[in-house]
């Protein structure tokens, strides 16, 4: 499986990592016990297969182009499903239409995965997976009521069969 994600700019991604850490801290389940090196705040665009040829370079256009995109980040919940809890992105008309134009880059790739499909995509960055209802009023206590914002300021890829990432847009000067 590959996926397109953004990544958040360090301020954002500084304050999922404090609330990560605060969540370990109140014995919640939380990102911050997964310690390989590809795992960092993100948010999923897409997820397929594998990338038919070309679409990593016409990816990278896309997002030089795009980013940095503003965020603002919502509410806590605990997603139906898989449950996992995370923090809602405000969809902004940026981030919708940026969203839309990399699905039309990826309209011929194999297995992609329906639930980030424009109409369904529920934009969030998470927070823990696998995480009980019961436990939703402790975590957002624990987030303390604040609402970040920032922007994602880079793109990448997660290869989920050898683990590794792909930048998508180039190094900043």
């Amino acid at each position: 499986m590959r996926t397109v994600e953004l990544v958040c700019s360090a301020g954002l991604d500084a304050a999922i990592r404090t609330v990560w850490s605060r969540l370990a801290a109140a014995r919640l389940p939380s990102l911050a016990r997964n310690i390989h090196p590809t795992n960092r705040p993100h948010l999923t665009l897409a997820a397929v297969d594998e990338f038919p040829l070309g679409v990593e370079h016409r990816l990278a256009e896309l997002f030089d182009a795009a980013l940095p995109v503003p965020v603002a980040l919502d509410r806590v919940v605990v997603l139906d499903g898989s449950a996992p809890l995370v923090w809602l992105v405000r969809p902004t008309p940026a981030l919708t239409a940026l969203h839309a134009a990399v699905w039309d880059v990826l309209a011929e790739a194999a297995g992609q995965r329906p639930w980030h499909a424009p109409g369904a995509w529920v934009p969030h960055l998470s927070l823990a997976l696998r995480f009980r209802d019961a436990d939703l009023r402790l975590a957002r206590a624990v987030t303390g009521g604040q609402r970040p914002t920032g922007s994602f300021d880079a793109a990448r890829s997660y290869d989920g069969t050898d683990r590794t990432v792909t930048p998508l847009t180039r190094p900043s000067a």
